[in-house]
């Protein structure tokens, strides 16, 4: 019974942990070199990430600059950017591209709370399932109802325990938006 409370938790953890990586591809506004997470470059005939390729810094707060380490890759950098659809347009000046993020009007804040409410969702029905898996294994287990009901409650409580944390990074990254 332990090791299927266990495991739930693990599960639990890592469906949270999914929830703030999606999050962070949801830009409030300001540089964020999270932005460019999952934009793959084409370098050499192999795909690979940017941060591989290049560093990355923010001079102001609605400006990225990316350094390729190797200046011949710079247009297959740009291209990669311009192809990812982020909604930003790189400029190259030779030695290196730099990313100015447009300040978001309040219809894009909201549609971007409305994007963080959906990945908030999605992860509420991950931790559901968790703990549907959780009590058919409880349910599997020979030992007596009463082991069995509190072992459910335990499952419950933990379900709880995720879900007001689901909340609470939501808020926060609500917040986060909405902040002019």
């Amino acid at each position: 019974m332990e090791e299927i409370l266990m495991n739930a938790e693990i599960e639990m953890t890592t469906a949270i942990e999914n929830m703030e990586k999606r999050f962070l591809n949801i830009r409030a506004g300001r540089a964020n070199p999270a932005m460019l997470d999952g934009i793959m470059v084409n370098y050499y005939g192999v795909d690979t990430p940017i941060k591989q390729l290049a560093t990355i810094s923010i001079p102001e707060a609605r400006q990225l600059c990316i350094k390729p380490f190797d200046k011949s890759s710079i247009g297959a950098v740009e291209k990669a950017i311009y192809e990812s659809n982020i909604g930003i347009t790189p400029n190259n000046n030779g030695e290196m591209i730099i990313l100015n993020i447009p300040a978001l009007t309040e219809e894009t804040r909201r549609g971007y709370v409305k994007q963080a409410k959906e990945y908030s969702e999605d992860c509420k029905i991950v931790l559901r399932n968790i703990r549907q898996d959780a009590n058919n294994d409880i349910k599997k287990l020979e030992v007596t109802e009463d082991e069995k009901k509190n072992a459910q409650d335990d499952v419950q409580e933990l379900i709880n325990k995720y879900n007001k944390i689901v909340d609470e990074k939501f808020k926060e990254k609500e917040k986060e938006l909405l902040t002019v």
